[in-house]
């Protein structure tokens, strides 16, 4: 027997069949060989090594965690539709700490990955993206939000969100409510205290007046702070500026000591399906930032294959985070195929062909980064919970699914 060796395949050419002539036998078998020779080969489909370094323990687990299946969803979906390509994620655990960041990044460039997505929040993203960048790496990232993430002249940084965005959502929704007095609790975190100032300036600059009220993060009880909020203050709404834990506690003490309140809303990590299932007496008529309605009202065949496939990876909905790392995956893995098809992938190309990247269509809207890295035109989607714990998007009124219950707070 004769084999035919064709690009990485075999084909057999056995002993004739009785009665046909060894010509034909051996024009059929040549045919196919050179069919297979021309077909295209996904055999030795291109794979790229893409890292993630998250917080997938720890403090911001449930941030990090939501961010990781936003990415693994963008992933999947790439290769179902690039079979010839392939994603392949390599994730590390920073603990939401950011020696451990930096560890995680160079753990990853060990691994010869072609560039990180990471990180939960400013104080990991920070250090990280300047690991990622001495080892000559992109990284993108949702979570370094802060003022500083673009002022250090790295020319790998991209990031699709970014405080002046949760600011101009914040102040966009405040100002459709009516509001006139805001109480702004937030943390010492960096990336909290940008948008506490931010906050505080652009709602003065449309005649409301503030109160800025700075807890540490390690706070446990926030009854002595909603008392002042609730006898000082009397706002018509509150901003709460933190993270999950400090959200669930701001909302617990506010429970107990009922502040005359008409509106209370957080930025990053409040609006999520697993929020309103955990604590589902907290967050009726509260405001977050978010992407899709939940259940997703399928305004577009990608939402549709996004929330698809996340049911089918993870058996239940998809939340802010996920949904915007997802939109940044997307844009990463379209751009690592790009700088490849260029011939610049292997010659630090990718980060040329990030900027270069403009999309009107994503679900966040549009996405084109900056000479910094940053995408200027991002503002952030404010939604409500019902108290059947479904969330509606109430602003901007070109994406509402529904209007906001105002006055409205969970008790």
């Amino acid at each position: 027997m004769t084999r035919l060796k064709t690009r990485g395949q075999h084909v057999s050419i056995g002993k004739p069949q009785r009665g046909r002539p060894v010509q034909t036998h051996l024009r059929g078998a040549l045919a196919a060989a050179l069919a297979i020779a021309l077909a295209p080969s996904f055999a030795h489909a291109t794979e790229w090594r893409v890292g993630v370094e998250l917080p997938l323990t720890g403090a911001l687990a449930q941030a990090g965690t939501e961010m990781y299946r936003g990415i693994q969803v963008a992933a999947d979906i790439y290769n179902r539709r690039h079979p010839q390509d392939k994603i392949t994620l390599v994730a590390v655990d920073d603990e939401s700490n950011p020696a451990k960041a930096v560890a995680a990044v160079e753990q990853l460039a060990s691994q010869h990955v072609v560039a990180i997505a990471g990180a939960a929040n400013s104080n990991c993203a920070g250090p990280a993206s300047e690991a990622a960048s001495k080892a000559g790496l992109v990284y993108v990232t949702s979570g370094g939000t802060s003022d500083d993430m673009v002022t250090r002249g790295l020319k790998n940084f991209f990031r699709v969100s970014n405080t002046p965005g949760y600011t101009k959502g914040m102040v966009g929704l405040f100002n459709t409510l009516g509001v006139k007095s805001v109480a702004i609790v937030y943390s010492t975190k960096d990336a909290t205290s940008d948008l506490a100032r931010q906050l505080d300036t652009a709602l003065k600059a449309q005649g409301m007046k503030t109160f800025l009220h700075a807890y540490d993060p390690s706070i446990s009880d926030f009854k002595p702070l909603i008392n002042k909020v609730k006898l000082q203050d009397k706002p018509d709404a509150m901003a709460m500026l933190g993270y999950e834990n400090d959200y669930v506690g701001i909302l617990r003490a506010s429970r107990v000591l009922k502040p005359d309140l008409k509106a209370i809303a957080a930025p990053w990590a409040f609006a999520s399906p697993k929020m309103a299932q955990s604590f589902p007496d907290l967050v009726p008529n509260v405001y977050g930032a978010t992407v899709l309605s939940s259940p997703a009202d399928y305004r577009s065949a990608d939402q549709r294959d996004f929330s698809d496939t996340y049911q089918r990876l993870f058996k239940t909905s998809s939340n802010y985070q996920s949904q915007t790392s997802f939109v940044y995956a997307q844009l990463l893995f379209d751009a690592i195929a790009d700088a490849q098809k260029a011939g610049t992938l292997d010659k630090g190309g990718l980060a040329d062909t990030l900027r270069a990247t403009q999309r009107d269509d994503t679900f966040i809207g549009k996405v084109a980064f900056d000479a910094r890295g940053d995408n200027a035109n991002y503002v952030a989607h404010m939604g409500q919970f019902a108290r059947d714990g479904k969330l509606a998007l109430v602003w901007p009124a070109n994406y509402a699914t529904a209007k906001p219950v105002y006055p409205g707070v969970p008790w």
